[in-house]
């Protein structure tokens, strides 16, 4: 036999439509909801907000609205994106072994163009990106690839448990110190000047951000993000690589490729998740509202470890949720309306930034801190509505989003095809 005896191997290329897992897509659409809901917020008032206790002075209603972000969408829909994101390294991994592909250089190169478009979405565009930390962790996550499902697991709850056992660590040091006299003068001395810095920060990028042009408000993000955005990565990467790896399991336990057979598992999620996700996560909305988070205290401690435990089970059971209603007739044909949203989600995902600070920036609608949480409800709503049949439109006529097919095609080094051929049918 010579070499052209020899089967010809299957070129690598991108998830073909008929590869694709309705479920993910279905998922994604319903995280995109999630992800604009608490962002808002973000886009109208300036990041150190969260860092203050709620306004006294807040109307009730946006009290209620600010404690329902809080109690269902803070910390779940990121978590749910980075499941997903783990998730994806197995199927792609799978694909590409399949093809006798080698997975590793190309994984690498899709994560450096990630970074490289998180980077021109939080320089350019908003401050608050998220692709970045993704594709950072994402270099982390490619060691985890291999490992057994039970090992994925117990890492998961370690990288859940360490900022947990942190916060308690470090609220008992400074507990002790403010024990003795002198030092709790110099400790409250420290967090008085932190406080103060943090309210220059708002004061700062109240007026920049609302009456800023592109060039001011440039400016502004980049400081933003060196100085509060890169803290988030403490806040948040050791729970983005947990979920990162409980995807990974997913991905090896096939839950999503065979929803039937994985029904009692999504029951028995949907229960525990339910009974510990409630629970936690009313403990921490109620709490964080009257909260410094720049401050150490024990109430904090409990804030904080009510959402680190109560989140990540919450979003199990929204996936849960979905996934058992995906498999009744009735709400399977319902959740198909989120698929597409879903197939394009880097690209509704950057249209929700573009969007929203064009209206709440000083170079758009300058409406920058003068929309409440209950608006920004109604607007999350609206503008959710518009992209689910934008999304539908074109996913009729093209394989992929604009964003997509730019990530696809750097990461395989030549154009993708873009435009579904005239008459080729396409099964949503």
């Amino acid at each position: 036999m010579n070499a052209t005896d020899l089967p010809a191997r299957p070129a690598l290329a991108p998830v073909q439509q008929a590869e694709r897992i309705q479920i993910v897509d279905i998922l994604r659409g319903f995280a995109l909801f999630g992800i604009l809901l608490v962002n808002m917020a973000l886009f109208s008032h300036p990041f150190q907000t969260i860092l203050f206790p709620v306004d006294p002075a807040m109307p009730w209603y946006d009290r209620a609205a600010k404690w329902l972000i809080h109690f269902a969408g803070e910390g779940k829909f990121y978590s749910l994106f980075s499941l997903l994101f783990g998730l994806g390294l197995t199927l792609l991994m799978d694909r590409i072994q399949a093809r006798g592909g080698r997975f590793v250089p190309l994984y690498l190169r899709r994560l450096l163009v990630l970074l490289v478009i998180g980077a021109i979405h939080a320089s350019l565009i908003w401050m608050g990106d998220i692709l970045i930390m993704y594709a950072l962790i994402g270099f982390l996550l490619i060691l985890f690839r291999k490992a057994r499902p039970r090992t994925l697991l117990i890492w998961a709850i370690i990288l859940i448990a360490i900022p947990l056992l942190f916060s308690a660590g470090a609220t008992g040091l400074v507990g002790l110190g403010r024990s003795v006299p002198e030092g709790a003068a110099q400790i409250n001395q420290a967090f008085a000047q932190v406080e103060a810095g943090f309210a220059a920060d708002l004061a700062r990028a109240n007026r920049v951000y609302a009456a800023g042009n592109f060039l001011e408000i440039t400016a502004q993000r980049v400081y933003d993000y060196s100085s509060i955005g890169l803290t988030s990565f403490w806040a948040l990467g050791f729970n983005v690589l947990a979920m990162f790896l409980i995807g990974v399991w997913f991905g090896k336990q096939h839950v999503f490729q065979d929803l039937e057979a994985n029904r009692p598992r999504f029951r028995t999620l949907l229960i525990w998740g339910l009974a510990l996700g409630l629970v936690g996560n009313a403990i921490y909305a109620t709490l964080i509202m009257s909260l410094p988070r720049f401050d150490m205290s024990w109430t904090l401690v409990l804030a904080t470890v009510a959402q680190g435990i109560g989140a990540p089970l919450l979003c199990l059971a929204y996936i849960s949720a979905l996934a058992l209603l995906a498999l009744t007739p009735a709400w399977g044909a319902r959740l198909k309306v989120l698929a597409p949203v879903g197939q394009m989600a880097l690209t509704n995902y950057l249209m929700q930034s573009i969007i929203c600070t064009l209206i709440f920036y000083g170079y758009g609608l300058g409406l920058f801190g003068k929309v409440g949480p209950a608006v920004g409800i109604l607007l999350t709503v609206v503008i959710y509505l518009i992209q689910i049949p934008i999304s539908h439109w074109w996913m009729k006529r093209f394989r992929y989003g604009p964003a997509e097919w730019l990530w696809r095609s750097l990461t395989y080094l030549k154009p993708q095809p873009m435009r579904i051929a005239s008459g080729q049918a396409r099964s949503d």
